[in-house]
């Protein structure tokens, strides 16, 4: 169809047509030259006047004998024809169809044209997906990640919201959606590691305790001194290996008073529980066709940039040596762990701008994900070849986009702000960047935002007549939902919601702040949200001065008589052979800090109980182990199998 006549200036670049059809902006149109035969080219702005309406367009290229797709060096004719492309030519100009080798990502905006990144090109030079938050960046992440596990790539995932263990699930709700992309739901096997006693479910992650000493220093939460970073290497050569214990045992031989700091600092590492004589192997971590998810929620920051940074260290430099596959890394919330330098540095941002600089080298695939480009290091944003930009709208973030995607236009960074969800300005395919629609999941999304306007689980009302009650209230709910769990079990199941009144408190001590959650029924500590964990702390008040020197007898794993134990164990607080209850708390407060944050939300629930104990009761029952700093009531949600 012709859609009208090339007039005024012509570049072999750029040029404009006066429109005698209706088009639309970023349409693919084609021209035809007397030495190129029909180029392929596009329409990026549409002016209209009085006078009717002018198209300025931007050549794409044609192809040569070789099958190679180059750029005209000769402006078209004035008063050349101009075509609207159909689909055939547009595929055979910008080779968007790969089917088997690349990874389907969707259609080309506009056409039934199936879009391929190339994984070879992902492998070597790397990718960044760029969007403001619910722009749909996690889910994109996730049809790249499924088309990855689908060629049996390894992958690694460094995971801070625990948005992607729902792979292993299938898309049963957008079936119908995935059938008009010639797809069908599926689910994923993935491994995910973490800390179970923040995320239950995951499998323990433990770093190997072979840290030279210039990493040690690099881990260390705080600034060491100069005098200081001597103490430490004094107290560092009298050991054969790296044992936090044996090296607390040397700093206290130290005489400077500048080892009470390094010894305050090392037991923090100590107490961390992330370090192991018996590590998470690598060769578990990387295997081919194996999707490993580090599940870093709800651990607090500087110990998220540990393990990104021993994690990503080791891993880089066995692929050095071949000792693992080729593999992916995929980094979420990458503005956190290499933040441009004007925003700080991070423990892990070193690491990760060597593997974007080398990591094509060896075969290490890096895929960076952020909603704040701007915050993100600039050389790792620059060595990211492959770009899928959503919506954007921080003139900051737009600037940063701007300056390292190639052969973005004016045109292209002003569509940006107003993509609609679902659609992904896709660079490094060819040499302008593509509106793409991003096709459906095949796996189950774990990203969505809060609707606070609409109840959690919908579900749940068919199943529980009784649910009629509904309020905006703060809550602490467990990772695993209704849903999982009717998707977890054999059989059918109808689940009990329970509100259990807690509260979150913030404490101090002299190794810094910690949160614990207490609930408000009988003051016990929750140790574990999602299967109600609780645990007792000791009413030291009504002890006597023996029975407590008893308990720190037990507590020393010390030997008992029959007698020192009998009152204890009539209380509860030892067992018959005289060892300490698990029923109640003897260690730190701080072991048993919860990491969870409150959110407010509108929901249905079968039971909420009231609480029984005030605040002031609270803070007195932990007054005699922390200084308290916040208070914060809110409920925990509790399920249960009825």
């Amino acid at each position: 169809m012709i859609l009208g006549q090339i007039v005024g200036k012509v570049t072999p670049t750029n040029f404009s047509f006066k429109l005698e059809k209706e088009t639309k902006k970023f349409e693919y149109i084609q021209v035809y030259h007397g030495v190129y035969d029909y180029v392929l080219c596009q329409i990026v702005e549409l002016e209209r006047t009085k006078d009717g309406t002018i198209a300025k367009c931007k050549t794409i290229g044609y192809q040569d004998k070789d099958g190679k797709v180059k750029q005209i060096r000769i402006p078209f004719e004035p008063g050349a024809e101009v075509l609207e492309s159909d689909d055939e030519f547009i595929k055979r100009i910008i080779s968007l169809e790969d089917e088997g080798k690349g990874a389907y990502i969707g259609k080309l905006e506009g056409k039934d044209i199936n879009v391929y990144l190339d994984l070879k090109k992902l492998l070597t030079k790397h990718c960044a997906v760029l969007a403001k938050s619910g722009a749909g960046k996690s889910y994109t992440v996730g049809v790249l990640i499924e088309e990855i596990l689908d060629k049996k790539i390894p992958l690694l995932i460094i995971d801070p919201h625990g948005e992607y263990s729902k792979m292993r699930f299938e898309n049963t709700d957008d079936k119908e959606k995935l059938e008009k992309f010639g797809l069908k739901p599926q689910g994923y096997e993935v491994k995910e590691y973490g800390d179970p006693e923040v995320n239950e479910g995951v499998i323990p992650l433990k770093l190997t305790k072979d840290i030279t000493n210039s990493e040690l220093i690099h881990l260390l939460p705080a600034k060491l001194s100069s005098t200081q970073v001597g103490v430490l290497y004094s107290a560092l050569k009298n050991i054969d290996e790296l044992n936090f214990n044996q090296l607390l045992l040397e700093l206290e031989k130290d005489e400077s008073a500048a080892k009470w700091t390094i010894i305050n600092v090392i037991e923090y590492l100590s107490n961390l529980n992330i370090f192991s004589d018996s590590p998470t192997p690598y060769s578990e971590l990387i295997s081919p066709g194996n999707c490993s998810i580090i599940n870093v929620k709800g651990m607090p920051p500087d110990i998220q940039e540990i393990i990104v940074y021993k994690l990503c260290k080791d891993l880089f430099e066995l692929r050095k040596k071949n000792e693992l596959p080729p593999f992916f890394l995929v980094l979420e919330e990458a503005h956190n762990f290499c933040p441009e330098r004007s925003f700080g540095e991070a423990k892990s941002s070193k690491i990760l701008r060597t593997i974007a600089s080398e990591g094509r080298k060896f075969g290490l695939g890096f895929c960076v994900i952020s909603q704040r480009p701007a915050r993100v290091d600039k050389s790792v944003l620059s060595q990211c070849t492959t770009q899928m930009i959503m919506k954007v709208t921080n003139p900051n973030d737009l600037k940063a986009i701007s300056n390292s995607v190639e052969g973005i236009t004016a045109e292209s960074e002003s569509e940006i702000q107003n993509l609609p969800v679902g659609t992904a300005l896709v660079s490094g395919v060819v040499d302008i960047p593509l509106f793409v629609n991003i096709r459906p999941r095949k796996s189950m999304h774990g990203g969505e935002a809060v609707n606070i306007l609409d109840e959690e689980e919908r579900d749940v009302i068919e199943d529980l007549k009784s649910f009629e009650k509904r309020d905006l209230i703060p809550v602490i709910k467990p990772r695993t939902t209704v849903k999982d769990i009717k998707l977890m079990s054999d059989k059918e199941v109808k689940v009990k919601v329970k509100l259990i009144p807690a509260a979150l408190v913030t404490c101090t001590d002299k190794e810094g702040d910690f949160n614990v959650l207490i609930e408000l029924v009988d003051g016990s500590i929750v140790v574990d949200k999602e299967k109600f964990v609780i645990k007792k702390l000791p009413d030291m008040n009504h002890l006597t001065s023996q029975e407590i020197s008893v308990l720190k007898k037990a507590f020393g794993k010390q030997a008992l008589s029959d007698d020192e134990a009998k009152s204890l164990i009539d209380k509860g607080y030892l067992k018959d052979d005289g060892s300490l209850s698990n029923d109640y708390i003897f260690s730190k407060l701080r072991n048993h800090a919860s990491y969870d944050n409150i959110e407010f939300l509108s929901m249905t629930y079968d039971e909420k109980l009231e609480p029984v104990l005030t605040e002031e009761t609270v803070r007195k029952k932990l007054s005699n182990i922390a200084e308290i700093k916040a208070y914060k009531e809110c409920f925990i949600v509790k399920h249960e199998i009825a």
